[in-house]
């Protein structure tokens, strides 16, 4: 039941995101889509027959954090002024809570990643020559990255949204090769793509971890290094994506950064010009 509330509470973001598009044309089967998606996360599916992969400890507790934070960061070291490690979210022990956390970390960690590079990309005017859309809709020319997200067409948000949905969904899974991150599995492993019976019906090449197999004789050593230069990247990407947004919308709040990002007027929290959702509420 633990799971549950949390899986609810972390998919109506997305469910927040979904629910604002500006084009009416296919919006209920979308959210039938991701709200039958949202169900099915909260159970187990499709066995693996892959060995768990990488060297993270399971069933962390507040000791392990503490010896980590001292690799991440020997000068600040261990630093929770919530007393986040402590606590038991939702009923659940102190150990899944701490699961949930750490996956928490690495997954919005990665996402910055993508954010910050793919901004520095497209404030550079760097695209794809070939058509954004089967229409023969080019990709937009704009520079300014948030500007550049509002010229994108609705029809191409949904399709952005909706395989967000999918990889949420499958990252959820919980298998006897593959356990949550709440139940003992690795914080940040995400699950291997299986085709046939037991998985996807289709052939899928390629794993969304290690597509290429370059860590398939990587030592342990050098896996738990690699773990950690991670978190770390992470942690300055999402310092440095929201230092980007915060220079645009607030001019003179980075000064570092004044003059280098161009100004924008637009909301950077919102994925959809309207919220449908909000719309009743006055907003």
């Amino acid at each position: 039941l633990g799971n549950l509330h949390f899986e609810l509470v972390r998919w109506s973001r997305i469910w927040h995101l979904l629910a604002s598009s500006q084009n009416s044309k296919n919006v209920a089967t979308m959210k039938i889509a991701v709200l039958a998606s949202l169900v099915a996360s909260a159970a187990a599916f499709a066995p693996s027959n892959q060995a768990p992969r990488g060297s993270v400890a399971v069933q962390e507790s507040k000791a392990d954090l503490e010896a980590m934070a001292k690799k991440l960061n020997p000068i600040v070291g261990f630093w929770d002024p919530l007393n986040l490690a402590e606590a038991e979210f939702w009923g659940t022990s102190n150990e899944a809570t701490i699961g949930f956390l750490r996956h928490a970390e690495i997954k919005h960690g990665r996402i910055a990643m993508f954010a910050f590079v793919g901004y520095i990309v497209h404030a550079n005017g760097f695209k794809f020559p070939w058509a954004m859309q089967m229409d023969g809709t080019a990709f937009p020319t704009e520079t300014n990255p948030p500007a550049l997200w509002d010229a994108v067409s609705e029809d191409a948000k949904w399709q952005i949204f909706s395989l967000i949905a999918f990889l949420e969904f499958w990252s959820e899974l919980s298998t006897p090769d593959h356990k949550h991150y709440m139940a003992g599995g690795k914080p940040g492993d995400f699950p291997d793509f299986k085709s046939g019976s037991e998985g996807i019906p289709h052939p899928v090449p390629f794993n969304f971890y290690d597509p290429f197999k370059f860590s398939k004789n990587m030592s342990e050593e050098k896996k738990e290094k690699r773990l950690l230069a991670e978190i770390n990247n992470g942690r300055l990407a999402q310092l440095g994506i929201f230092g980007f947004l915060c220079e645009q919308t607030i001019p003179g709040s980075v000064p570092v950064l004044s003059g280098i990002v161009q100004p924008y007027s637009g909301e950077v929290m919102a994925p959809f010009a309207t919220n449908y959702l909000g719309q009743p509420f006055g907003m």
